[in-house]
C-alpha cells in the first residue's frame, strides 16, 4: 500500500483501475484541520494528467512494474522502436509514451522499457546522459 503522505515524484500506484505515476505533489498542513496532499498524476496507459487532492492518510494500492533494458533503434514519423538485446524482439512506443525522453535518447543507446502486467507503458532513460551541443546562439552582453 502507498499512503498519500508518502508521495514522492515518480511513485507509481493503482487508482480507479488505472496505473498512475506522481508528477508533482504538495503536502499542505493548514493551521486548522487535518493535513492533505495536492498532487498531479499521469496515467501511464493513455498519458493524460490529472490534478487531485486527498487526505494525507488516504491509501492506494501499490503496483509492481517490470523494467527491461533495451536498445533504442530508430524513430519514424509516429513511433519509436526498441530492441530486447537478449531475445531480439522489437517494441514500438508512440511519441506521447516516450514524451520528454525523446530529447535524451540517441540511436544505439540503452534505455529501460517499463511494463505492467505485460503491457508496455513507457520508457525511462539514465539520469546522466552525454550529448553534444550542435548549435547555440552567440552570447549577448
Amino acid at each position: 500500500m502507498v499512503t498519500a503522505g508518502d508521495f514522492r515524484n515518480g511513485v507509481t500506484f493503482e487508482m480507479d483501475g488505472n496505473v498512475v505515476s506522481i508528477i508533482e505533489f504538495q503536502h499542505v498542513k493548514p493551521g486548522k484541520g487535518g493535513a492533505f496532499v495536492r498532487y498531479k498524476i499521469k496515467d501511464l496507459r493513455d498519458g493524460r494528467t490529472i490534478d487531485q487532492t486527498c487526505n494525507a492518510g488516504t491509501k492506494f494500492e501499490s503496483v509492481q512494474l517490470i523494467t527491461k533494458e533495451m536498445q533504442y533503434l530508430y524513430s519514424d514519423s509516429d513511433a519509436y522502436y526498441f530492441m530486447d538485446m537478449e531475445t531480439y524482439d522489437t517494441y514500438e512506443l508512440s511519441e506521447e509514451q516516450v514524451g520528454y525522453n525523446k530529447y535524451f535518447i540517441v540511436e544505439g543507446t540503452e534505455v529501460y522499457l517499463v511494463f505492467f502486467e505485460g503491457l508496455l507503458l513507457n520508457v525511462s532513460v539514465s539520469e546522466k546522459v552525454e550529448l553534444t551541443i550542435v548549435e547555440t546562439d552567440p552570447a549577448i552582453k
